[in-house]
Parts: C-alpha cells; structure tokens; sequence
C-alpha cells in the first residue's frame, strides 16, 4: 500500500489550485467567476494583471516540482520496488499532472496542465524542459496567444527528446518519450475550445504586461 502513497500526494499536490489561491489573496474573489472562467494563470493575468500571475506561474510549476521530487525521495526512503525508478518517476509526473487537470479539491474541474507539464518534467530532465519552455515563451511572445504556445511548447518536449536520441545520438530511456507523448495528448485535449478559436481567428490575444490594462482594472 505505501507503493502508491507518493503516487497519491503528487495526485493531491498537483491538485492545489494556485489560480484560485492568488487571485483570492489580489482581493478578487474567486477567479471562476471571471473571463474564462478558468483558474489558470492566463485567465489570472486577464483578470490581475502579469504580476499576480507570476504567483501563479510559478505555483503551479512548483507544485509540480516539488511532488516529482517528493515521489523521488519516498521511493527511496520507502524501498519500493513495485517499478523501476524512471517508471516511477514519469508515473508521479503523470498523475500530478491528472490532479492539476482534474482536482479532487475543486470536483474534477481544474486548470489545463500547461504549467504543471512543465514543471514535473524539468525535475526529470531539465534541459529538454527548458528547450521546450523556450519554445514556448517564443511562440507565446511572437503570437500573443498563450493556448497556441501551450499546444505546441508542451509536445516539443517529445520532439526534443526525439532529436536528442536519433540525432545525437543520446540514449534517452522510452519511458520518457511516452511521458511526452501523454502530457501532450493532456494539453491538447484540454484546449479543445482554443483549438477551434484558433483556427476561426476569434482567440483571445494576450498583452505580456506587468501592468493592468484597462480593461483589466475595470473587472
């Protein structure tokens, strides 16, 4: 039983909702009632500006962090051996992920799990992590949609990895590629909507500020 004890606080950890945390602490109540309606850190920044987001960003991608590393640690200190180590590892990234998406605390209706890709795969490997959260930030800077660079930054960790093994020729262990490949099919599942805004042209762009547009202070 104390095998899926990390398996089920990356679950927990990954559903604490900083969106709805920050924004409480901006005085804005509950972010769900405002623009999208979502309690990620793009519809936090809508709604208090760049800077309140920022905490959000940050802990969403730290919680998912921090619940890779805590699997890492208890699976040591535990001596499981239900899975190898990788296995498990990419198991605790997967369900932090799932809990972010789909959050006990919140009856299953939670944030989209770019950030918490993000920040459980940079504990497992950091510099394909950062490549892809290079990509992006260059999407997300160069079109100002948050959703299109959520949709191909998260899946680039794939393609990264992919180079990595066939072109410099790096071992990379499977295990990794599958991660990639899930977390990706989650975020581009959970942008279904965006996806067809996008292509009729009516998504929402986002103005990278740290100040509240007008719009914003108006809310």
């Amino acid at each position: 039983m104390l095998d899926f004890l990390p398996l089920l606080l990356a679950y927990l950890i990954g559903g604490i909702p900083f969106g709805i945390i920050v924004t409480r602490l901006a005085g804005k109540g509950d972010i769900r009632s405002y623009g999208s309606g979502n309690i990620g850190a793009t519809n936090v920044a809508r709604v208090c500006g760049f800077k309140t987001a920022l905490w959000g960003y940050v802990g969403d991608m730290g919680k998912a962090a921090a619940a890779v590393l805590l699997a890492k640690f208890l699976y040591y200190e535990l001596n499981i051996t239900l899975f190898s180590p990788d296995l498990y590892f990419v198991i605790s990234a997967g369900v932090c992920v799932l809990g972010s998406i789909f959050p006990l605390f919140l009856k299953f209706k939670g944030g989209k799990g770019v950030n918490a890709s993000m920040g459980s795969v940079i504990t497992l490997m950091p510099i394909e992590a950062l490549v892809a959260f290079a990509v992006f930030l260059i999407v997300a800077f160069s079109t100002r949609l948050i959703s299109l660079a959520s949709i191909i930054g998260v899946p680039f960790f794939t393609i990264v990895l992919l180079i990595e093994k066939y072109y410099f020729h790096q071992h990379v262990d499977n295990i990794y590629f599958v991660l990639g490949i899930i977390l990706g099919i989650f975020v581009v599942a959970s942008h279904r909507k965006n996806i067809t805004r996008i292509l009729n042209g009516t998504e929402t762009k986002f103005a990278p500020s740290f100040k509240k547009s007008e719009e914003e202070q108006n809310v």
